[in-house]
C-alpha cells in the first residue's frame, strides 16, 4: 500500500482479535512517531508500551471512551515533556503530530488503532499521571490502543 492509500484508508479501529503484535512491529511503529517533524527540531516527547491487562482496566476507571483497551492487544502512551522543550508551548502539536505518525505507522502493518485523547482534559490526565508515576515536567497526550483487527 502507498502512503497516500494508508493515509485515506486509516480508520479508528476499537475491536480487536487476540493476535500478538511482536515486538519489531512496536519498534517500527516507534521509530515512525520519532521521525513526527517537531518545532526547531526539539522532539520532547516520550512514548511508553503498554501490554499489562490490568493497567488498561486501572485506565478504564477514569478515561470514559477507553472501553476498547479490555481488547487491546497493546497501547502506546504519548507524552511531552516541557523540559526538552526550547520552543515554550508546542510539546502539544508536536505530540499530535507523533500521535499521527503512530496511527499511519500501524495501518501501514495491517493493525488497528484507534486515538484516546488524553490531553487537554485535567481528570483523564492526572489519572494517567498517578498510575504512571509521571514527573512533573511529562505531560501525558494520547494514548492509542491497537492490535490486529476485528471489525
Amino acid at each position: 500500500m502507498n502512503l497516500l492509500d494508508i493515509i485515506k484508508t486509516r480508520r479508528s479501529i476499537r475491536k480487536f482479535t487476540e493476535k500478538e503484535i511482536s515486538d519489531q512491529q512496536i519498534d517500527e511503529i516507534l521509530t515512525a512517531a520519532m521521525y513526527a517533524p517537531s518545532a526547531a527540531n526539539q522532539q520532547p516527547w516520550h512514548f511508553i508500551v503498554v501490554r499489562n491487562k490490568e493497567t488498561f482496566q486501572k485506565i478504564q476507571t477514569f478515561h470514559p471512551f477507553s472501553q476498547m483497551l479490555s481488547q487491546a492487544n497493546v497501547a502506546i502512551l504519548v507524552c511531552g515533556d516541557s523540559a526538552l522543550e526550547t520552543k515554550q508551548g508546542y510539546w502539544p502539536i508536536d505530540c499530535g503530530a507523533a500521535t499521527q505518525n503512530i496511527l499511519l505507522s500501524a495501518h501501514g502493518l495491517g493493525l488497528g488503532a484507534v486515538w484516546l485523547g488524553i490531553y487537554p482534559v485535567h481528570e483523564r490526565q492526572q489519572g494517567i499521571t498517578d498510575l504512571f508515576s509521571l514527573p512533573e515536567n511529562i505531560h501525558p497526550f494520547s494514548l492509542i490502543a491497537m492490535g490486529y483487527p476485528a471489525e
